[in-house]
């Protein structure tokens, strides 16, 4: 494999012709105090003169966050441990497929013209990006893109319910069981979650921030990277939605979602403002992490 193995041009099954032989990918970076980062592409680029991202092909064996990444810190000089990535959008043409990655900045960092295929970078507020003069693909995309501009999805678990939820002998050792549910949100937590059920539906990817609710015998359990551990003293639904109320408080723009089959909870996390999702699902996609 070389450097360039992704570069080249494919006619999609829609008929348009882009870059990239195994897809491409760009950053959104959203800052709310600066706006979004756009890149004017230079006049000799496909495409040349209008704004979108920072981004380009994905090559082979890499995957669409790295190449989202690596391709804004060689255009723009964007650090790739500075970004905190929170969902991904996939357009699909068949046999080509764009993914836009939404991230965060960590901490605050200049950024600079690195590439001969970049004219320019600017911050654009949200509500102006539409006054550019965008790339064709861009602009049809960004309605979407700005629904879940800066927002994040908390996932909230019912530690109890879904690891009861499987009759696998969790019974036997609670605190055992929790510990392996957590350690698997924390692969989920790093490799992305996509799923109908989610905000954005099936095109979409999130990277939650994952708050695991134990109680009872699985008291004790340590946080890892990834996944937070709030311990339920007495009442595990009523610190579920404190947890959910405080999640909400905390990012009122964020999709918060609590994992649990308890209808009586589902029914006070919803009061709130939150969404649920059944342990079956979830358990669906640990299953393959």
């Amino acid at each position: 494999m070389t450097r360039q193995d992704g570069n080249g041009f494919v006619k999609c099954d829609f008929g348009h012709l882009h870059w990239g032989v195994n897809g491409a990918a760009g950053l959104l970076l959203s800052d709310p105090a600066r706006g979004v980062l756009l890149q004017r592409r230079a006049w000799w680029v496909h495409h040349g003169r209008t704004w979108a991202l920072p981004g380009g092909a994905v090559e082979a064996g890499e995957s669409p966050r790295e190449a989202a990444t690596r391709e804004a810190h060689e255009e723009a000089d964007i650090p790739p441990a500075r970004v905190r990535p929170l969902a991904a959008s996939l357009v699909d043409h068949g046999n080509w497929r764009y993914t836009t990655i939404l991230a965060a900045p960590i901490g605050r960092f200049s950024t600079r013209v690195k590439s001969a295929e970049s004219a320019e970078l600017r911050w654009v507020h949200a509500g102006e990006v539409a006054d550019f003069r965008l790339h064709r693909d861009f602009a049809v995309a960004w309605p979407g893109l700005r629904e879940h501009l800066d927002r994040g999805l908390v996932l909230v678990v019912d530690g109890a319910n879904v690891v009861g939820s499987r009759p696998d002998g969790w019974w036997r050792d609670r605190r055992g069981a929790a510990e392996r549910l957590r350690d698997k949100l924390a692969t989920l937590a790093a490799t992305g979650f996509a799923d109908p059920a989610l905000p954005g539906g099936g095109d979409w990817a999130w990277w939650p921030r994952i708050v695991l609710v134990v109680e009872g015998k699985a008291r004790g359990v340590a946080a890892v990277p990834g996944v937070e551990v709030v311990h339920a003293e007495a009442d595990g639904d009523s610190r579920i939605v404190a947890v959910a109320r405080s999640a909400r408080a905390e990012g009122p723009d964020d999709h918060v979602i609590v994992v649990t089959a308890d209808r009586e909870l589902r029914s006070r996390v919803e009061a709130l403002g939150a969404s649920t999702l059944g342990p079956g699902t979830l358990l669906g996609h640990l299953d393959r992490v």
